[in-house]
């Protein structure tokens, strides 16, 4: 049945040892689908296995067909050298890099010059290639509502975007809109998207139009120039975001909304130990901007997570309203250097509701806080600013010049670690659960890695169980 995930398809994939292209080194096994893939170029429909340590391009759309497998072994680079390369999946498609062999999805401009491209300095973004709304080195990853698998761990996908065109119709694209980096729309299917690194988009990072999602401990940097979220799932889409390192969205961090009719499942999705930095500056709708976000029937829970200078703060919307008798949160820390943002902790326009647990403690700032405070209720708290610092191991808070806060948008060699005076730690909830919509998918190679919530706040836990990449 087609919400058995084809795992038949799956099932057929054997496990190989496959040699390290150092003959001293001792052999690991890898996951393999089908033959080896032994030409550089991919064109047109394939399928198969990219063998491990070797570089592969591409220049076109290419397609994994339904009932078809590809898979990339670890340290694989596939590179686009055209920007209308695009991966189509309408099968299986997996990546299993590794924390010593990380994958690469970009542009082979961008692999030659990593430096002209990826800017570790901060840029105006009308001149930042990370931003700027032309210029992406290949399309994205598009999946069709046949994907039942998309399985992505220990992958850098670079540079992504441009606009659709008539062949992306199918991927559900009007002609000229934005690309996503990553494209999924199957409420049956599964998408696993861990310990990756996202650079440098178009639109969205990832848009979910129904599916099972595991989106954790991943680092997403310069999303979108004026008009894109970092994980964004409309209706039927379940599962769990967290231990993300978001810094410097045009909108939103994580979003959730139950609109759309993609399958008949109420969207859930659990937000928990996520680190939002600098999110929402170039949002060209001046009510975006939001760290977190559930809106439109959706449901969900959000905690222990760390805003740091983002332009509004958790977003629970009201019209069209969320669900609300089952939207729970708190435990979260928000940071602001100015006025407009700490007095947007709570943005009065929306409905969420101060939670006591969260630092700042709201009765610092709502005076009768609870007996007299009205949801909605407008406040001014410039005490604020400058206050309940995470204090991480290397970022500077605060900004020293305010008006470059919103150029703050990348990891560089900033560590998001927790100072040992972190105000942050041990002031989790530990107290519910991943809600782990992928648990049917047990192979060993493929399936997730939940990590549960921690008793600090943020996306890097002193006990080093969450983001692993700095």
């Amino acid at each position: 049945m087609k919400n058995k995930l084809n795992l038949g398809i799956i099932a057929l994939a054997v496990i190989a040892l496959s040699s390290c292209s150092n003959k001293d080194e001792v052999s690991t096994p890898e996951f393999k689908a089908g033959a080896i893939i032994t030409g550089q170029t991919l064109s047109g429909s394939v399928k198969g296995t990219m063998e491990s340590g070797k570089t592969y391009y591409f220049d076109s759309k290419v397609t994994i067909n339904a009932n078809d497998t590809l898979v990339m072994q670890s340290g694989v680079k596939l590179l686009a050298t055209n920007p209308a390369a695009e991966l189509i999946v309408k099968g299986v498609f997996i990546s299993l890099g590794t924390k010593q062999r990380p994958n690469w999805i970009t542009g082979q401009a961008a692999d030659l010059n990593p430096g002209a491209y990826k800017l570790t300095t901060l840029q105006d973004p009308n001149t930042d290639p990370g931003l700027m709304p032309t210029g992406k080195l290949w399309g994205g990853i598009q999946c069709e509502s046949t994907c039942s698998l998309l399985d992505i761990k220990w992958t850098h996908l670079d540079f992504a975007g441009g606009t659709a065109d008539a062949l992306n119709v199918n991927q559900g694209y009007v002609v000229g809109a934005l690309l996503f980096n990553i494209m999924f729309q199957n409420p049956n299917g599964i998408l696993i998207l861990e310990d990756s690194w996202i650079y440098g988009t178009s639109s969205d990072a990832v848009r979910v139009n129904g599916g099972k999602v595991h989106i954790m401990r991943n680092t997403v940097e310069k999303l979108a120039y004026n008009d894109g979220d970092g994980f964004n799932v409309k209706n039927s889409s379940v599962g769990d975001m967290a231990y993300n390192l978001i810094i410097g969205t045009a909108k939103g961090g994580t979003k959730v909304s139950n609109k759309g009719t993609y399958g008949s499942v109420q969207t859930q999705i659990h937000m928990y130990n996520n680190t939002y930095v600098s999110g929402g500056f170039r949002s060209i709708d001046p009510d975006r901007g939001a760290n977190a976000n559930i809106e439109q029937g959706a449901k969900g829970k959000v905690y222990n997570n760390l805003f740091v200078n983002c332009r509004t703060g958790l977003r629970i919307l009201e019209n069209p309203a969320a669900d609300f008798a089952n939207c729970f949160y708190g435990n979260n820390l928000s940071y602001g250097d100015t006025a407009a943002i700490v007095n947007e902790f709570y943005p009065a326009t929306h409905a969420t509701a101060p939670q006591t647990t969260d630092i700042p403690n709201p009765t610092s700032f709502y005076p009768g806080f609870p007996s007299t405070y009205t949801l909605g209720q407008v406040y001014s708290a410039p005490q604020l600013v400058g206050q309940n610092n995470p204090k991480f191991v290397n970022f500077p808070l605060p900004v020293p010049v305010i008006g470059s806060l919103s150029l703050y948008n990348f990891q560089g060699s900033y560590d998001f670690h927790l100072a040992a005076d972190s105000p942050a730690i041990g002031k989790g909830n530990t107290n519910f659960s991943a809600i782990n919509a992928t648990a049917s998918l047990t192979n060993q190679y493929l399936k997730a890695t939940v990590t549960p919530p921690s008793v600090d706040l943020g996306a890097f836990p002193k006990d080093g169980t969450g983001n692993q990449h700095n």
